[in-house]
């Protein structure tokens, strides 16, 4: 909304500044920070009153967990809140961008609120359906890659987009939106999977909105995307403030959920946030460097595809727990050594993911 006061520039020269899309991106981010720092306490205090037990342990988990007992969970409702607050403010709203990350956000966040809901009212780490699920959460994606589609240019609205190369496109038409949503759904759940230690998930989420806020900044001008030679998408700059946001929040998130965690995520959150990261990625046509930046997810997602596969196949496991955190825990890893080097190999998976805007 504050975006709008740029239009006054004309007149009053200070309000010139809200017309740069790096101040408003900065200004989200402090915001967001703000709104979780201030109201987490509160939000924190009420979840605990009405979740009385807090979150379902898993039985098969690592045993340090099962002092977490009464934690509660839904603190993606603390991170949702800062970024929506953030992203009112500050991003224009006349962009239909903005608008279909948003959407895939809250409806991601409101699927994982009532899966968190199930799961606290039943004391079961058994949620929603995982059919039923998928099912709303593939119907909020193809929505929203249908709004890319019709909000990009030509047959380049539809085309797949690769690294490392600057000419090739392969055009999908209308498959494109099942890939998209393909794409949105992945990272959603791949985040989720990650969310299973106390700041495990929000750091590299955190990493990943800044690799791919840069990513939309220079995605949507058309100088900067000429001279890095990665194709331009007009309107995607204005995701840069959306990062911004998330980066705030989860700052502000991170102050709450350090160890000892004093909130979890939950589906609230991981299914939010890696749905917003997803939708980006779609926009920006850097579906495939997602799968770089995002790596970490990846391989969490990748270690209980190959658990629960092989076990099926063979009766036996490949690891001693999935997700992967916590065959490290097995294995005798602490919780913040697991923490902190799947931090580290997030830091260096962006860069990676960062070095093909100019490697080309």
């Amino acid at each position: 909304m504050i975006a709008y006061l740029g239009q006054f520039a004309a007149e009053f020269p200070i309000f010139n500044v809200f017309r740069y899309i790096t101040f408003r991106t900065g200004a989200a981010m402090i915001t967001g920070f703000i709104v979780v720092f201030l109201f987490g306490p509160a939000i924190i205090a009420n979840l605990r009153i009405r979740q009385g037990k807090g979150q379902p342990i898993r039985a098969d988990g690592p045993q340090t967990h099962f002092k977490k007992a009464g934690t509660p969970t839904m603190g993606g409702l603390m991170i949702i809140s800062g970024f929506l607050v953030a992203t009112l403010l500050w991003a224009d709203l006349a962009n239909l961008y903005v608008w279909t990350v948003l959407m895939v956000t809250v409806g991601f966040g409101a699927i994982g609120f009532y899966d968190d809901y199930l799961k606290v009212t039943k004391q079961s780490d058994k949620g929603f359906s995982g059919k039923s699920r998928l099912a709303l959460e593939f119907l909020i994606a193809g929505t929203a890659a249908t709004m890319i589609v019709y909000a990009g240019t030509g047959s380049f609205a539809s085309s797949l987009a690769f690294p490392f190369v600057k000419s090739v496109l392969i055009d999908l038409g209308w498959f494109y939106v099942v890939f998209g949503a393909f794409v949105m759904v992945g990272a959603g759940n791949a985040v989720n999977l990650t969310d299973g230690l106390d700041g495990l998930a929000i750091v590299p989420i955190m990493i990943a909105a800044a690799a791919f806020g840069l990513i939309a900044y220079v995605a949507g001008n058309v100088n900067f995307s000429t001279y890095l030679q990665i194709h331009y998408v007009a309107g995607t700059g204005e995701l840069a403030p959306l990062c911004g946001a998330v980066i705030g929040a989860g700052l502000g998130f991170l102050w709450f959920n350090a160890p000892p965690a004093a909130i979890f995520m939950g589906d609230t959150g991981s299914l939010a946030m890696g749905g917003m990261v997803g939708t980006i990625a779609v926009a920006t046509k850097h579906e495939l460097v997602l799968a770089i930046i995002g790596g970490l997810f990846v391989i969490e997602a990748l270690s209980v595809i190959i658990q629960v596969g092989w076990f099926k196949l063979t009766g036996r496991r490949v690891f001693l727990m999935a997700p992967i955190h916590h065959h490290f825990e097995k294995l005798g890893w602490t919780e913040s050594q697991v923490v902190v080097r799947f931090w580290i190999i997030a830091f260096m998976l962006a860069f990676v993911g960062l070095s093909t805007l100019k490697l080309r």
